[in-house]
C-alpha cells in the first residue's frame, strides 16, 4: 500500500523550488516511523498526570478525581487541567488559551521555555498554549512553542502535527508544512478524519502555489500576513520585515515589466516574452525539455487538483446520493497523476466516514 509520503513528496514541490538552503534543512529532518505514533490512552495519561502532579507536590485526590472524571472530554483537556492544578503559571495559560476573546500571547510564556520542566508537562502545555494561540491567528507563536517539543511527547500526536502544519501554512512555511503533513498521515495511526480532510486541502493548496516570488498570488499572501500581524495589534519587527519584502517584491516585478516593454515586448497587445494574454513573462506550457519530477508545472493542464473545488464538493458531500458522489471522485481523480491519487482516495473515504457512507 502506498504511503503519504510517497506523493506528498516533502521535497519534491519545495527544495527543488527553494534552493540549497532548504536542501540542507531537509537533510536535518528526523526518520520517519510508519504510524509509530497514536493518542495514549486515557488510562496511561491519567498515570503519568497523576505522578507528575504528586512530584510537584500538589496532589490533592478530590480535585484530580474530578477532572478524570469527566471521561466525554478530550484526554488533552483532562491534562491540562491538571497540569493547572499543580502550576500557577500553566493554569493562567490554560484558563487564557480557552477563552475565545482573550488577547493571544505576544511571546512563548517562560514557563514554556524552561527546558528544566519536566517533559510531560512542558509538551503538553505547550500544545494547550499552541492550539489557543492559532485559533487566534498568532500562529508564529504556537510555532515556536511546538518546534521547542516533540509529538512523541504529547498525549495527542495528532493534534501536535495538526496545529504545527496549520501554523507552517499560514506563515508560508511550505516545505515545513508539507513535512508535518506527511508526519500527520503517515506517522500517526488515529488521526481523526476532520485533521485528515483539512491537511489534504493544506497540501493541495500549497501544490498549487508559484515558486516565483514575484507571483501575485505570493505577494497577496504576504499582505494577508501583514494585515493578520497588524489586526493583532503587532506592527513590530516582523510585521516591518513582511511589509518591507512586499515592497521589494513589488518594486521588483515593476522593474522587470518595464525592462520588457523597454525592448518592445509589449507594443501591439503582445505580452513580455511574445506569450499570449493570460500567461506568465518567461512562462510556458510547452516546454522544449522535460521537467524535473520535484518541479510543479505551470498551466491549466491534467494533474492540478483544485483546494477549492475540494472544499465546495465537501460542503455537499452529505447531500449527494451515492451515484453522484461515485461521479464526483471520477471527475476529480480522472487524469490526476499515480502519486497522488491515492491521497485523494482517502480524502473522500474521509468524507464518508464522516457522513456514515460506505467506503465499499
Amino acid at each position: 500500500m502506498l504511503r503519504s509520503r510517497t506523493f506528498l513528496a516533502a521535497a519534491a514541490f519545495a527544495v527543488a523550488s527553494a534552493g540549497p538552503a532548504a536542501a540542507a534543512e531537509t537533510a536535518k529532518k528526523p526518520a520517519y516511523g510508519f504510524s509509530a505514533l497514536k493518542a495514549l490512552p486515557a488510562a496511561d495519561a491519567k498515570a503519568k498526570a497523576e505522578a507528575w502532579l504528586k512530584a510537584a507536590g500538589k496532589y490533592d485526590p478530590a480535585a484530580f478525581d474530578r477532572v478524570w472524571a469527566a471521561e466525554g472530554r478530550p484526554v488533552i483537556d483532562r491534562v491540562a487541567d491538571t497540569l493547572a492544578l499543580g502550576h500557577a503559571d500553566a493554569a493562567a495559560l490554560v484558563r487564557t488559551a480557552r477563552q475565545a476573546d482573550a488577547a493571544p500571547a505576544a511571546e512563548v510564556p517562560a514557563v514554556l521555555k524552561d527546558a528544566k520542566q519536566d517533559p510531560f508537562f512542558r509538551a503538553n502545555l505547550a500544545l494547550v498554549f499552541a492550539k489557543g494561540n492559532a485559533g487566534k491567528k498568532a500562529y508564529e507563536e504556537s510555532l515556536e512553542a511546538l518546534n521547542a517539543v516533540a509529538p512523541e511527547q504529547v498525549v495527542d500526536p495528532a493534534g501536535y502535527l495538526f496545529y504545527k502544519a496549520v501554523a507552517e501554512h499560514a506563515t508560508m512555511k511550505r516545505e515545513a508544512a508539507s513535512a508535518t503533513i506527511t508526519r500527520l498521515l503517515d506517522d500517526v495511526s488515529d488521526t481523526p478524519d476532520r485533521y485528515k480532510m483539512v491537511a489534504t486541502l493544506m497540501f493541495f493548496d500549497m501544490l498549487n502555489w508559484s515558486p516565483d516570488p514575484k507571483d501575485l498570488a505570493n505577494i497577496e499572501r504576504l499582505m494577508d500576513n501583514s494585515g493578520r500581524r497588524l489586526d493583532l495589534a503587532r506592527p513590530g519587527e516582523k510585521t516591518q520585515d513582511i511589509q518591507k519584502r512586499i515592497v521589494f517584491r513589488l518594486d521588483e516585478l515593476i522593474k522587470e515589466m518595464e525592462n520588457q516593454c523597454k525592448g518592445g515586448q509589449c507594443n501591439g497587445g503582445q505580452c513580455p516574452n511574445g506569450g499570449k494574454p493570460g500567461t506568465k513573462p518567461g512562462s510556458t506550457t510547452n516546454p522544449s525539455n522535460p521537467a524535473q519530477d520535484s518541479v510543479v508545472m505551470g498551466g491549466a493542464g491534467a494533474g492540478k487538483v483544485d483546494d477549492k473545488k475540494l472544499r465546495e464538493v465537501a460542503e455537499q458531500w452529505g447531500a449527494l446520493p451515492a451515484a453522484k458522489r461515485a461521479a464526483v471522485v471520477e471527475e476529480i481523480t480522472r487524469d490526476l497523476p499515480a502519486k497522488y491519487k491515492p491521497m485523494i482516495d482517502e480524502y473522500f473515504k474521509a468524507l464518508n466516514r464522516a457522513h456514515g457512507f460506505s467506503n465499499k
